[in-house]
């Protein structure tokens, strides 16, 4: 048997060494992997330092849009694709290697409801009137985003100037009368199909980022929130929500509906997210005089409050008077309610005083009306000439024929548009948002303070997803829901997925509490979160190979 010199065992051993550590390197190289249906921000910060790149996240998310938006099942979220996304993520890879790291949205792809102002990309409003309007700059909001690293990957679609309900300009007699107009549509952006349910629409009129968010396009977005346009589209494709206090996010930039109930809010598919993305975007804008409060009580950061065990001890208010419209949404309910107690929360049913339930709906449509015809006119004093500079200017090119309007069976979903709308000084507006709302802020108030609660639980709606024009009566259920309250009073709302009907629709529930709360919301909607795990993706844009990235 030949013998081994020591310099020859040490050429040996060091050579075994080295492949072993080639081997192991290899190994560790394809040892990292990030599934994005699955990931939070968190999870992708992780996988950004372990040296995962936002042009493979961002082509990763591209790949889902070009799989499920215009084909396949046709969700049709998308408005405008920003074709310089993967540019700016690559942008970003290059910061991010150079040490600049500007925190932990550097790099992650979102989506914006069309009504946000981009300085690169047009802003509709979902109106063809507006097609290839390109604002002056970015909305406050949109800023903040793109200065802490967010890249846009989409505008995406909603009801027409962001009005889910209301009259009709040039709809047919009976579908104007009964307020039945499809959800999800509007002439820019056609229709989008609800992702569960595709004869189900997304509801409105936030509904492209709820689509959108839902089927994995990106990793959050932003829609906005006048009477439920971000809690609805959370419910209908199960997702996490939040309207914020009014004055928590600047207004500026936004194309206004009525700007005393105007905001806009995150989506995403974590209460994790909805955390990290509303920390970037608060603070006060010179711009927005309704920002000016939230001085002593926006944070930027709002994950300390992510806490399991944040029930344990609370007060909640189970508003009961939102059930009975459907009996799978309030089998989910109860199943909630079941859990918020074991999860330490005492619980109460509570019920709105009956002129709270009885006027809101009136309310909310004296002052939008009246202040839509107003604040609209502002914004279009920002765009170019060609474009309408009224209200008036818009209903008579949408019902010129030579306009040649864009509609489902000849209804144009286009809300809030009869020329007889209030003015700002009419007495019955100035009442309502002087006394009215006072009142109902007052009935809201006493329920807290009757049972001393830190928040009220309900069905963010009554139903699941409606059809897409629904019926009569699914439209009057729709109606139901309380989400306008957190509007006339200014209080956050957060929706968090609670589980599904036997039919496979989404069923969430409202975390609703009272001004400033947010950082309560996010540790009760996050502890619940974490109990039930609720979240499902659509069937109709079920998982891709690529969805699942090596690194």
């Amino acid at each position: 048997m030949p013998q081994l010199t020591v310099s020859r065992f040490s050429r040996l051993a060091a050579s075994s060494l080295f492949a072993a550590a080639l081997s192991l390197t290899a190994a560790n190289a394809q040892a990292y992997t990030l599934d994005i249906d699955k990931a939070t921000i968190p999870d992708i910060d992780a996988a950004f330092k372990n040296g995962l790149s936002s042009q493979k996240l961002v082509a990763a998310y591209l790949e889902r849009i070009k799989a499920y938006d215009k084909q396949g099942p046709v969700i049709n979220a998308v408005i405008l694709l920003n074709p310089k996304a993967l540019d700016e993520a690559a942008r970003l890879d290059a910061e991010r290697k150079a040490g600049k790291v500007r925190g932990p949205l550097h790099g992650v792809p979102i989506v914006l409801k069309d009504n946000f102002d981009t300085f690169d990309l047009q802003t509709t409003g979902g109106s063809q009137l507006l097609e290839g309007h390109v604002p002056p700059d970015d909305a406050f909001v949109v800023k903040k985003l793109r200065d802490a690293g967010a890249v846009i990957v989409a505008k995406v679609n909603l009801s027409e100037w962001a009005g889910s309900g209301g009259s009709v300009s040039g709809a047919p007699e009976e579908i104007a009368k009964k307020g039945r107009v499809p959800n999800g549509f509007s002439s820019a952006g056609g229709q989008t199909r609800n992702p569960h349910d595709l004869t189900r629409g997304p509801s409105g009129s936030s509904g492209g980022t709820g689509a959108a968010i839902a089927a994995g396009f990106a990793q959050f977005g932003l829609g906005t929130d006048t009477g439920g346009s971000v809690r609805g589209p959370s419910s209908a494709n199960g997702i996490v929500g939040l309207k914020p206090t009014r004055g928590l996010m600047s207004r500026d930039g936004i194309i206004p509906l009525g700007l005393s109930f105007d905001t806009g809010g995150p989506m995403g598919r974590s209460v994790t997210d909805i955390a990290i993305s509303l920390g970037a975007m608060t603070g006060v804008d010179a711009a927005d005089a309704a920002t000016t409060p939230s001085a002593s009580q926006f944070k930027t950061d709002y994950t300390p409050y992510l806490k399991k065990g944040s029930l344990k001890g609370a007060r909640i208010g189970i508003a009961r008077d939102f059930l009975g419209q459907d009996a799978g949404t309030d089998q989910v309910v109860e199943q909630s309610v079941a859990t918020l107690k074991k999860l330490g929360a005492t619980v109460f049913d509570v019920k709105y005083p009956d002129f709270v339930l009885q006027n809101r709906q009136g309310i909310y449509n004296t002052v939008v009306s009246a202040e839509f015809k107003h604040d609209l006119a502002e914004y279009l004093k920002t765009t170019k000439a060609g474009y309408p500079k009224t209200l008036d200017e818009v209903v008579a090119r949408v019902n010129d024929p030579k306009t040649k309007y864009r509609s489902p069976e000849k209804a144009v979903a286009l809300n809030y548009t009869n020329s007889v709308a209030l003015t700002l000084d009419d007495p019955l507006y100035l009442a309502t948002k002087n006394q009215a709302l006072a009142a109902t802020k007052a009935g809201v108030d006493a329920v807290f303070a009757k049972y001393k609660l830190d928040a009220i639980v309900y069905p963010t709606s009554p139903k699941p997803a409606t059809p897409i024009i629904p019926d009569e009566a699914t439209a009057r259920a729709a109606g139901l829901s309380p989400t306008n309250i957190a509007n006339q009073t200014g209080y956050p709302d957060l929706i968090v997925p609670a589980g599904m009907t036997k039919d496979g629709l989404p069923v969430t529930i409202s975390f609703f509490g009272p001004a400033w709360s947010e950082p309560k919301l996010i540790g009760y909607g996050y502890d619940f979160e974490q109990a039930t795990h609720a979240i499902r993706l659509p069937k109709n844009t079920p998982a891709l190979k690529s969805d699942v990235i090596s690194y």
